[in-house]
């Protein structure tokens, strides 16, 4: 029989309930010595035997097991492999990066250099439209006197034509005529 711990009360035993010994000797039943309790794992341990050797159900947890195994190592190198590419990309716009910054430089040194050479066109452009204008200038200034030079020849030749003949009207008469028509005859 089964240990039945002792029931220790306070009060005063109820009649109408009986006594915990007579109710475990008929209420617990045994097989060869077994509970019912134990009689169960028994049970369950020769279904887990039964279903691991007898209906190789070992095999297939293993198999089971082996495939998800396997599941996993092809999500491992499927990740190694993208982890791959990852990496690849990362080189690669890494790369793209740094070949748009040496072209940013490239193109901000090229304008530099552009913008210098236009700053240097526009100022032989503005020294030799300077120097044309200069030379314009002194040409007009040339012509200009020239133009005077010429105008104050003429003043001077009227004048002096102005001059002569009112000296010749005044001081040549008709003898005078007469001997340098004479003279210029006998030069001839």
């Amino acid at each position: 029989m089964a240990n039945v711990p002792e029931v220790f009360t306070t009060e005063a035993p109820d009649p109408f309930v009986e006594p915990a010994a007579e109710v475990a000797k008929y209420a617990e039943p045994s097989l060869w010595g077994l509970e019912p309790y134990q009689w169960v794992s028994v049970s369950m341990l020769a279904l887990l035997l039964v279903a691991f050797f007898g209906a190789k159900v070992h095999k297939s947890i293993a198999g089971g097991l082996d495939s998800k195994i396997a599941a996993i190592k092809e999500q491992l190198d499927e990740a190694k492999q993208l982890r791959a590419e990852a990496e690849a990309l990362r080189k690669e716009y890494a790369d793209k990066i740094a070949g748009a910054e040496k072209d940013a430089e490239a193109m901000l040194t090229n304008a530099q250099h552009e913008a210098d050479a236009i700053l240097e066109k526009a100022e032989a452009d503005s020294k030799a439209m300077v120097e044309r204008r200069k030379r314009m200038a002194e040409d007009k200034i040339a012509a200009a006197e020239r133009e005077a030079v010429e105008d104050v020849r003429n003043r001077a030749v009227n004048a002096a034509t102005s001059a002569s003949r009112k000296l010749i009207a005044d001081k040549h008469d008709a003898e005078a005529d007469k001997a340098l028509a004479d003279k210029v005859i006998a030069g001839i």
